[in-house]
């Protein structure tokens, strides 16, 4: 088994060298696809408009309370009034379309999944899992739509903890159609079915409220990235408590509470099967920025992450490329490379002795939670993981996490 160099090295923080060189080769990826016609088409926002403008009125009389069509420019700041006041109780479903282009010369853009929030009152803020989420309401309170990236926000209700000019940086248009059923969410949505289905939008939502995967027990999303169904609980035969990871187009942090004295010699161990990167390119730069990781998160507020490299040697260890992540977040390099990957691999890390090298300063007094992490957001590509086993460890004793 290769193991990462130990010590650590410190972390280093990504130069505008480093993300230069990613853009060019991104830049250079988007001209070929559009030379070649591979390039995503354009969302059909005016289709989506005119499938729900005739399909609503066609519903049985009775289905509905209320619809609107929201229009959400991406430069526009939270947050948007959707025009409906909603009542505990009150069924919703949300369709959506459309996307945030971040950088379209590198064709870096963020799609509804992701990108499309919502607030009920004065939060707290939620989102779906895909371009289509139902939810019945919990208390009264106007129903408020946001687009999210480029900002990230600082308050569970939805207050923007970056600055508000950053959107002016960014283009395109999501479109939501907001929809307040007067029959069970199913019924409705059944009775849309009937009438004809656009880009299988309806066939999804069906689809997540039956079948859509949740969290393993124990363990929550981190709430400023929201809810997602990229990690799962099954079952790997010679092994404990396997969390399964697919990843596409979305970012997801799950976290386990782990609260625990950091002592020196206290070691996370995991194993972990990774069968598929969710990109090809050195990930120490914001636009190629897709990986698959386990981090612990220290009482200090700052996380070391480990993660499987497609591209850097491992043992390099970095600080995070992202805004507003570089300043709690550290990346260490444990795997590399196609070679292993499809293979289970057992890992041990001194969580103590690897936050004194690869941090530095005073050590914390405590071990707070550890995190799965999957980022596939800006590549678009997919990732697939399984993680199992995983345990601290301090002398003989073992804690199991998860």
């Amino acid at each position: 088994m290769t193991e990462a160099p130990d010590p650590l090295p410190r972390a280093y923080t990504p130069t505008k060298a480093t993300e230069l060189g990613v853009a060019a080769r991104l830049g250079f990826r988007n001209l070929r696809r559009r030379l070649t016609g591979g390039a995503a088409p354009a969302p059909d926002l005016a289709g989506f408009r005119r499938h729900f403008q005739t399909v609503l009125k066609r519903l049985p009389a009775g289905t509905l309370v209320d619809a609107r069509l929201v229009e959400l420019p991406s430069t526009q700041k939270p947050w948007t009034g959707s025009g409906i006041r909603l009542d505990p109780g009150d069924k919703v479903t949300v369709f959506s379309i459309g996307r945030t282009d971040l950088a379209k010369p590198l064709d870096i853009w963020v799609a509804p999944p992701f990108q499309l929030w919502f607030k009920l009152g004065a939060g707290p803020v939620f989102r779906g899992t895909r371009a289509s989420h139902s939810f019945v309401a919990d208390k009264s309170g106007d129903f408020s739509l946001a687009s999210y990236f480029p900002g990230e926000w600082a308050t569970p209700d939805g207050r923007l903890g970056t600055d508000p000019a950053d959107y002016e940086k960014v283009s395109g248009t999501m479109l939501a159609a907001v929809l307040v059923w007067a029959v069970p969410i199913e019924d409705g949505l059944r009775a849309l079915a009937a009438l004809g289905d656009f880009e299988g939008l309806v066939a999804g939502e069906l689809d997540r409220l039956f079948a859509g995967r949740e969290p393993p027990d124990g363990w929550k999303h981190l709430w400023l990235l929201g809810n997602s169904e990229t990690f799962f609980r099954c079952e790997v035969p010679g092994h404990e408590r396997a969390i399964g990871c697919d990843t596409k187009r979305d970012v997801a942090i799950l976290q386990y509470d782990a609260d625990m004295p950091l002592e020196p010699g206290l070691r996370l161990e995991w194993q972990w099967r990774v069968d598929r990167l969710p990109g090809d390119l050195r990930e120490d730069s914001l636009p190629s920025h897709d990986y698959l990781s386990i981090a612990v998160e220290y009482d200090n507020g700052q996380d070391l992450t480990y993660y499987w490299s497609a591209a850097l040697p491992i043992g390099t260890v970095y600080r995070c490329p992202l805004p507003t992540w570089k300043t709690r977040e550290t990346h260490v390099v444990l795997r590399s490379g196609t070679a292993e990957l499809g293979h289970w691999l057992g890992e041990t890390r001194d969580i103590h002795a690897d936050y004194g090298a690869a941090i530095g300063g005073a050590i914390p007094a405590r071990v707070k939670r550890v995190w799965l992490i999957a980022n596939s957001l800006f590549g678009r590509g997919r990732g697939e993981a399984t993680f199992a086993d995983i345990a601290l460890v301090k002398g003989e004793q073992r804690i199991p996490v998860g």
